[in-house]
């Protein structure tokens, strides 16, 4: 397992995804320059690839989805790839850890996510951590000629791969679906294990044996979302059952930005984070309204910075 600092990180969802043609994705990228610059230590990007036409599928959790959850688009919404789109960004950026949430990272083949992966980990200094889940949407298997009822086992064997070639000179690999020998893929990332995984999910036997096998981090899914601090340690009991100490796993918890009469309270905002640290959150995530304006989004988010680290306890990025 890749080895991680202990000191809470703050992070924020980018929407690289517009209901509508946007007209241009200007915006994105010079937010992400932005929360580079004020001190924001994480952003992620959403992924789909394409949409069929049954969005209410999204509701149910029973193929992945979220009970009461809506997509924020309709099927002709504007998605960005992340993995592109994280390139432009770490040209434009120095510092700012570069994510995914999710990558739907079966609807790729194993070793070109490999490739891919590894070339922008190289290219942006070791920036890089890709959240991985099975996604929910049938169609968009189908249209990858993939199968929707195995995307579990595609993933699992995705993220096997991606391993093998990131941390072997020499790899070889045999399953029913892949079948390779004396392969060798260069540059490794830079990052050593690889690129961090952080597995998508609730607190199941899959999902738990993804996360033991293969995760560095754990962005919890539906119920262990809502009560994080319940999912955090039903996954930490779930891990030890099987074999895996689960005290060094990096978690996603939500972070949201609560209003006050002059935009972000951020002491309000802030009051949860000791608690959320306490139990076990490492990836503290908000969403945030940045303004286009580049001086107002400095002055929405250097106070948002500032008051994390206080939180924290940290007097520097």
């Amino acid at each position: 397992m890749t080895s991680h600092s202990r000191t809470p990180l703050l992070s924020v969802s980018l929407r690289s995804f517009s209901a509508e043609d946007p007209g241009g994705w200007d915006h994105l990228i010079e937010a992400a320059e932005v929360l580079d610059q004020v001190g924001f230590d994480r952003l992620v990007l959403s992924d789909h690839v394409v949409f069929g036409e049954r969005l209410e599928e999204y509701g149910r959790p029973e193929v992945g989805g979220q009970a009461g959850g809506k997509q924020p688009t309709g099927p002709d919404g504007h998605w960005l790839e992340p993995l592109i789109t994280l390139s432009v960004i770490a040209g434009r950026t120095r510092r700012v850890r570069l994510g995914t949430n999710i990558l739907i990272a079966a609807l790729r083949r194993p070793v070109v996510l490999a490739k891919m992966a590894a070339t922008l980990d190289v290219l942006s200094g070791g920036r890089l951590d890709l959240g991985v889940g099975v996604g929910w949407q049938r169609e968009e298997y189908e249209a990858a000629g993939l199968s929707f009822d195995s995307r579990g086992q595609a993933l699992d064997e995705t993220l096997r791969i991606c391993q093998l070639l990131w941390r072997n000179e020499r790899a070889e690999y045999h399953s029913a679906t892949t079948d390779f020998q004396a392969i060798h893929m260069m540059p490794k990332p830079v990052q050593p294990g690889g690129v961090p995984f952080w597995v998508s999910g609730t607190v199941n036997p899959r999902v738990v044996r993804r996360v033991a096998e293969f995760a560095s981090g754990w962005i919890p899914w539906g119920d262990a979302a809502a009560d994080v601090r319940k999912g955090i340690r039903q996954m930490r009991e779930s891990l030890a059952a099987a074999g895996r100490d689960g005290s060094d796993l990096d978690v996603v918890g939500t972070l949201p930005a609560r209003k006050g009469a002059q935009g972000i309270d951020v002491p309000a905002t802030m009051e949860p984070v000791p608690e959320l640290v306490e139990a076990g959150v490492t990836d503290l995530r908000t969403t945030v309204s940045i303004p286009r304006n580049r001086s107002e989004a400095e002055d929405v988010l250097a106070p948002f910075v500032a008051g994390f680290r206080a939180a924290t306890g940290r007097s520097s990025p």
